[in-house]
């Protein structure tokens, strides 16, 4: 029997992103020379973004429904850690390429890229530069191993090196091009220093309001890093900036009788947009530093909304209620949801801009500023 004819299944998902507009043509032949389900485990996890769950898929089992995950447009957690949280993911390839685009990589460049993962995008940036010009580092030496296997299979191992990525590669440094596939909440130093001059970082940005991040787009020059937003996305977090948040009873011991309360005329949309990747959630966590934001199940027409300082025990509830005001409590030092109002009525004042208008300055001392279209008028984040 002769071999059945793949070309279709290898074309198809290029022909797809291309017309999307999620991927430019030049990474086209790219992808189809280095497919991502080169570098995918027999047992992976569907990601369905709109409801959150995650589906078992093994290879082994069901190659035709593997094989569809694998070709299709949706992120696949790859490893999950004993308490159930995914700790490794194949992201979804418009995402990946979108961030390629950002990164716009030309002939001789060398790129250091943190988080390997399954090796994909590695071996993408290879196969377009030559793998002795790629180096990537992922900290879990499991993940680390099965990538470089993978790439070695495939002609493309460049270096991956296994430590935390936040340190970058001070040996390897100078590159011209930095990218990274973990969330990020500060930029870690090391990063603009070991990118030459003109140089670009690209990364997931974003605050621990929510994980609502941004691919942001940082032109390197005199020890800083400044650029724009160019998209939303959602990425598991750099192990080193997960946030860092001890849990409702560390602020709300005894509920909420104690705190001042009071009324406000907001409504769920208000708070929490009209879709996953809606601009709301990243413009409250620019606007209100250092604030954590938790939503609850709704109940008999009712929502809790809980507000958390990170700095010290400050929080804020508002309780929303189908067809009439919203019941609101505030307590602690800092009063928390006069800050997500002031923070919101601003966005409203400005015309709800999204986030491509959006940017973000990380000086050399590492301080961080966001703005938004003009540089000059930016404030501490």
């Amino acid at each position: 029997m002769a071999p059945a004819d793949r070309s279709e299944e290898r074309t198809a998902p290029a022909r797809c992103l291309v017309a999307s507009g999620a991927m430019t043509p030049d990474w086209a032949s790219t992808l189809v020379a280095v497919p991502r389900s080169d570098f995918l485990p027999q047992v992976f996890w569907a990601h369905d973004v709109d409801s959150g769950e995650s589906t078992r898929v093994d290879r082994r089992t069901e190659p035709d429904v593997w094989e569809r995950h694998a070709c299709a447009d949706v992120p696949l957690v790859t490893q999950w850690d004993d308490g159930g949280v995914p700790t490794s993911s194949a992201s979804m390839p418009s995402v990946v390429f979108r961030m390629l685009a950002a990164l716009d990589v030309r002939p001789g460049d060398r790129v250091l890229e943190i988080g390997t993962g399954t090796g994909w995008n590695a071996g993408l940036l290879a196969a377009r530069l030559g793998a002795r010009n790629v180096t990537s580092i992922e900290i879990d030496p499991q993940v680390a191993d099965a990538a470089r296997e993978r790439l070695a299979a495939a002609g493309l191992l460049g270096t991956v090196l296994t430590r935390d990525g936040a340190l970058g590669d001070r040996a390897g440094a100078p590159f011209h091009r930095v990218i990274a596939t973990a969330g990020v909440r500060k930029l870690p130093p090391a990063w603009i220093e070991q990118t030459r001059e003109g140089g670009l970082i690209v990364a997931p940005w974003g605050t621990h309001y929510s994980n609502a991040d941004a691919v942001v787009r940082l032109e390197v020059g005199d020890g800083e890093a400044s650029g724009k937003f160019v998209g939303p996305v959602e990425f598991m977090k750099l192990r080193a900036q997960r946030l860092p948040f001890p849990g409702h009873e560390a602020y709300v011991p005894d509920g909420v009788a104690s705190a001042d309360h009071g009324k406000a005329e907001v409504t769920e949309a208000d708070l929490l947009g009209a879709g996953r990747f809606d601009a709301t959630a990243f413009v409250l966590g620019l606007r209100a530093p250092a604030c954590y934001q938790s939503v609850a199940a709704k109940r008999d027409g009712s929502r809790p909304i809980w507000f958390y300082g990170l700095t010290d025990r400050s929080w804020a509830c508002v309780m929303l209620h189908d067809g009439r005001k919203a019941d609101v409590w505030q307590a602690g030092p800092r009063r928390l949801w006069d800050e997500v109002l002031q923070a919101l009525d601003w966005w409203r004042e400005t015309g709800r801009p999204g986030v491509e208008r959006f940017g973000l300055t990380v000086r050399a001392d590492g301080g961080q500023l966001a703005w938004l279209d003009d540089v000059e008028d930016a404030w501490p984040v």
